[in-house]
């Protein structure tokens, strides 16, 4: 017994030492100094940790072990706080949804029982018809009748005098009824699909769409009547007029401008009545609608070079959310006179999904990024605050459209061409043009002419818009000419590097993409691009400075419906200040898609995927272009340099020299990626089937197997291609390149893991070097360990950091790295495995 209690008070004793030793109590002055780490560095390696201890000394009674337990254990809480707050999210649009389908229901039940009652009055109807039709020869005329008068009501509209406020209330009121019946899905219209909605059965195009935003329905309101912020086709908006009404609501005189989206349009305007008021349950309305001959009201300004469209009833309806928030309902109607464009571009004012993608989403996701902006759910790198970087969005943007339309209020006027009709110049040397920024000090100058936009449209087969505008993003150096590219950057400068023409040849420059901002749902990318300066001769050494552009990419995802994709970019000199001057160019791909009423018309969305942020646009399984991608676009491209008086006609010349190589190199870029007519699936990261892809597959299991010991893969079956498929899904960045003497080391071969870690695709992997992904302590310990990799066969590196082709840091756990060889036992290649990979 005695024995038992012994063993029992060891045993308790030992647990008790155990347990000391496994858990630590850390201080507060401790868990500051890990939390400052973790915010620079979530993954740190065993190097990091040992340097922290050194460097901490508040730290240096915790084992390297015990701090590596703590970053995995504040890992694993940031995650399940973010796991906690998605589904909280979730949760509250499911009760939102669940609230609408209930409502939905509800409306639909009254219908049908609407239905059932005309049903059963018809049927009376005839029965009455067929017992009296021998006495009373009229009976058929009188059921016609009637079914007209039920299916095509006369509208009972009371005479008014749509001039004077009365007038105008009742224009409004009629309004606001016909856009809760859209919204509500109770009228001809956007055809209910999922949460969001096309266009059926209605005139002119519409779109519809409903969300969930934490924001309450006032600031809903007030960021939806600024349309100028979240719609980037708007040009201006004015309101002419505002009259209150009884019921403390708002009428407002709205004349509006909008941009064409090509240089082969006119662009258009609206004249219309905007209405806002509440409803009895608390829910505020904005809607709208043009003031035509037919409605009556005022006049619209007259002006001479927009086409005017006609807006039919649409609005937004922002009800009160239980629990806080709002849920937004958002329709678009409008008809863009497509008869008075060219036929080839038809589609782009046909389209409901290019309307849905400008407007509809563009809205709900302006609103979106606004709230968590507001809640600090979006960190943004570099201190910039985010109105700031929509700013510079919105200025982007805005430069390009201007450039584009070229609008002759604004001061542009065309230069004569050379005879070939194929590029357009245009000149503005309107003072506005400069006000307000760094260029008004360049406009002083007597000498300075002022600015010309060089632009271009055409039409391609065949070429998706999202994979074009990712490629022109991702390979510069295909496409630009850095002797322009000086030009353009020595513009900003107060006495500006005359290079009036464009380099018979330019030096390929390595540019290195620097993230700014996204919006949430990583539809549009704001950037810093950074291209390494050269020296053409010893003469130019002032363009040996590297050259900075500011850039926005929108479009790039494959998967979203109707998607218009775009590159835009502006040279900005190193200090990038709020206020920097921007002279935007680039590229604009808008997909002709013609209007169907097939099946893909009425086609219904996944509901469940729309809840989750990024997935509400995507097409849903089978759905997808399979086969062919067999789909015209047209690209718009502008660039637009400043000049001096002395060398207008120089820069002419290089301009438009310039934007027809652009233009032949685009159309290179355009057949080589252009789908195959038998047509392939177009996937981003297609399995490569060649039979140098199944060899290479074996000959890197197989060294991994003899060099190591161990296997790489668990393949049942020792076929080539089953190697190679299992080897392109591994978990882990598995990567082959050439290591030469006198050549740096160039990637030849990465599996899907690899690609997504280098942000690259199979056809332009073999532009990325192995130093350029290494940082320095990467390639000091890959040059001391290379001899064991020549002479052992492997070897293991410790964790680090990379950096992808596109600039971000990339961490991993650890690293390994083997010879592959061939069949008869000569050195091939350099094999790595980045294991436990991920962005930082």
């Amino acid at each position: 017994m005695a024995l038992s209690m012994h063993r029992e008070s060891n045993s308790s004793g030992n647990r008790q030492q155990m347990d000391s030793s496994k858990y630590v109590r850390y201080t507060p002055e401790q868990v500051e100094a890990l939390e400052r780490v973790y915010t620079e560095c979530p993954k740190p390696s065993s190097m990091r940790r040992q340097q922290l201890i050194r460097e901490c000394p508040i730290l240096s009674n915790i084992e390297p072990k015990q701090i590596k337990v703590w970053f995995q254990n504040r890992r694993c809480r940031e995650k399940q706080r973010k796991e906690s707050s998605r589904l909280q999210t979730v949760n509250r649009k499911l009760t939102a949804m669940n609230k609408l389908l209930m409502e939905e229901n509800d409306r639909l039940q009254k219908q049908v029982s609407h239905l059932v009652y005309n049903n059963g009055y018809m049927r009376q109807k005839l029965h009455t018809v067929s017992t009296t039709a021998t006495t009373d020869g009229s009976c058929e005329s009188v059921v016609v009748s009637d079914q007209h008068q039920q299916q095509n009501p006369t509208p009972q509209h009371p005479q008014r005098d749509a001039n004077n406020p009365a007038g105008l209330l009742a224009i409004a009121e009629e309004t606001l009824a016909e856009f809760l019946s859209k919204a509500t899905g109770t009228a001809p219209g956007p055809d209910s699909i999922g949460i969001v909605a096309v266009s059926r059965n209605c005139s002119g195009v519409a779109a519809r769409a409903c969300g969930l935003v934490s924001l309450e329905p006032t600031k809903v309101a007030e960021i939806l009547k600024d349309r100028p912020s979240w719609f980037r086709d708007c040009r201006c908006l004015d309101v002419l007029g505002a009259i209150p009404t009884e019921n403390g609501g708002m009428m407002e005189l709205i004349y509006m401008q909008t941009y064409a989206p090509t240089t082969l349009a006119v662009a258009r305007d609206f004249w219309t009545l905007r209405y806002t008021t509440s409803l009895p349950d608390g829910s505020l309305v904005i809607c709208e609608r043009s003031l035509t001959s037919s409605t009556g009201g005022p006049t619209g300004p007259p002006a001479t070079c927009f086409a005017r469209a006609e807006m039919l009833p649409s609005g937004y309806l922002i009800r009160p959310c239980d629990g806080g928030g709002s849920i937004i309902h958002i329709v678009d109607h409008i008809d863009l006179d497509a008869w008075s464009v060219p036929e080839v571009l038809r589609p782009l004012y046909e389209s409901s999904k290019i309307l849905a993608q400008k407007m509809t989403m563009a809205a709900l996701r302006h609103i979106r990024q606004i709230a968590q902006e507001t809640s600090g759910e979006i960190q943004y790198s570099g201190g910039r605050q985010p109105a700031v970087l929509r700013t510079f969005s919105q200025r982007l943007s805005r430069g390009f459209n201007d450039a584009i339309n070229g609008f002759m209020d604004d001061g542009w006027s065309i230069v004569t061409g050379d005879g070939v009709e194929d590029v357009t110049i245009a000149i503005n040397s309107s003072p506005n043009k400069f006000l307000g920024s760094q260029y008004n000090s360049l406009a002083m100058l007597p000498s300075f002419g002022g600015v010309l936009c060089a632009k271009a449209s055409m039409l391609l087969q065949n070429v998706p818009p999202a994979l074009l505008v990712r490629f022109l993003r991702e390979h510069r150096a295909e496409w630009a000419d850095y002797g322009v590219d000086a030009y353009s950057a020595a513009c900003l400068k107060t006495s500006p590097y005359a290079v009036p023409c464009a380099r018979p040849s330019g030096f390929a420059s390595n540019p290195v993409i620097l993230p700014l901002a996204h919006t949430v749902e990583h539809e549009e990318f704001l950037e810093v691009v950074r291209l390494e300066g050269h020296a053409f001769s010893p003469e130019d050494i002032a363009l040996s400075r590297d050259m900075y552009l500011l850039q926005l990419c929108s479009g790039v995802d494959e998967n979203a419906a109707g998607a218009c994709a775009q590159l835009v970019f502006a040279p900005i000199d190193e200090s990038f200040a709020d206020d920097a001057p921007l002279l935007p160019s680039g590229f604009r791909v808008i997909p002709l898609d013609p209007k169907s009423d097939g099946p893909t018309a009425t086609r219904t969305l996944d509901l469940a995927s729309t809840l989750e942020v990024g997935h509400g646009g995507v097409r849903p399984a089978g759905e997808s272009d399979s086969g062919s991608y067999n789909q015209r676009s047209v690209l718009t491209i502008a660039f637009q340099f400043t000049f001096e008086n002395h060398f207008r006609d120089n820069v002419v010349a290089m301009a438009r020299q310039y934007v027809r190589s652009v233009v032949g190199s685009v159309q290179r870029v355009a057949m080589a990626i252009s789908p195959s007519p038998c047509g392939s699936h177009l996937g981003p990261k297609p399995l490569p089937g060649s039979p140098e892809a199944l060899t290479l597959a074996q000959w890197i299991c197989r060294s991994y197997r003899i060099h190591t010991g161990g296997e790489l893969l668990r393949v049942d079956s020792q076929r080539g291609d089953a190697v190679l498929k299992q080897l392109w899904h591994h978990s882990d960045a598995i990567m082959c390149c050439s290591v030469k003497s006198k050549a740096s080391a160039v990637f030849t071969f990465a599996n899907q893991a690899g690609l997504d870690m280098l942000e690259t695709t199979l056809v332009s992997l073999q532009d990325i070097m192995l130093d350029k992904i290494l940082d320095e302590a990467g390639r000091k310990i890959l040059l001391s360990e290379f001899p064991k990799i020549m002479q052992q066969g492997f070897a293991y590196l410790p964790a680090g950091i990379c950096v992808s082709s596109m600039g971000r840091p990339v961490s991993y756990e650890q690293a390994i790295a083997w010879k592959v060889l061939d069949d008869n036992d000569s050195y091939h290649c350099l094999s790595f495995m980045f294991l436990n990979w991920s962005f930082v």
